[in-house]
């Protein structure tokens, strides 16, 4: 059974690594800007049913303007770091909201069926989070570079977005994590650290995040994989 599920999109990074006068939120990707690629697929998504931005109002709806978003009830100016900015949206989400979903703007080639996969694991086991099994081994080294350990790569699993957690589990996890000033790189290490069970949920290596220039041609790249493989199928 559905219930009510709120997305929290981020798209207040300053996107420094990506370089260039653009914000990579805000980058074209064949004509259309990552961030409203990324909304996109969160509006097609049956499973969710709010959508709430965090970032520069001034920034995102420009790049939003021209295209019809139904679901987008807010748009609130992001903190000083990604864990601010998750919780100012977490914040500004539905009172009616059971679920919400944490996800990166710059991650534009998420799908509205790899979304509802991952709501339907964090329904079950009340945290979930986008991911793809590796197929490397990696090796822990220290900060010279020495190997000192080697992992068993069939346990490890490399986190993307969305993460998406039973509203009640992320706000005492967002809450306790600000009251103990830790500093967490992903959503799903606030539930980690207290104990929580997070489900990884295989969504394949598409689900890549625009970080560097590189990044955007293997984007590109993928974007017109999908649409060869939609007009062979027709």
């Amino acid at each position: 059974m559905a219930k009510f599920t709120s997305a929290v999109i981020l798209a207040a990074g300053n996107g420094t690594r990506f370089g260039g006068n653009v914000k990579k939120q805000f980058i074209d990707v064949l004509g259309v800007p990552c961030i409203a690629r990324t909304v996109m697929a969160f509006e097609k998504c049956p499973l969710i049913d709010e959508i709430v931005l965090v970032g520069d109002e001034s920034a995102i709806s420009p790049a939003l303007s021209g295209y019809s978003f139904k679901k987008i009830t807010k748009i609130v100016a992001g903190g000083e770091t990604r864990q601010d900015s998750a919780l100012l949206g977490f914040d500004s989400i539905s009172d009616k909201a059971k679920y919400v979903a944490i996800h990166d703007g710059a991650r534009c080639l998420i799908t509205p069926e790899m979304i509802e996969d991952t709501v339907h694991a964090a329904y079950k086991y009340r945290a979930a989070a986008s991911a793809h099994k590796s197929s490397d081994t990696v090796k822990i080294c220290d900060e010279n570079g020495l190997v000192k350990e080697t992992t068993d790569r069939d346990r490890i699993w490399l986190v993307q977005t969305p993460q998406i957690f039973n509203t009640d589990v992320y706000r005492v996890s967002a809450y306790m994590a600000k009251r103990d000033r830790v500093v967490v790189t992903d959503d799903c290490m606030l539930c980690e650290r207290l104990g929580f069970d997070v489900k990884m949920v295989e969504c394949g290596r598409e689900n890549i995040k625009l970080t560097t220039p590189d990044d955007l041609m293997l984007c590109e790249a993928i974007i017109k994989y999908r649409t060869e493989q939609k007009e062979q199928n027709k």
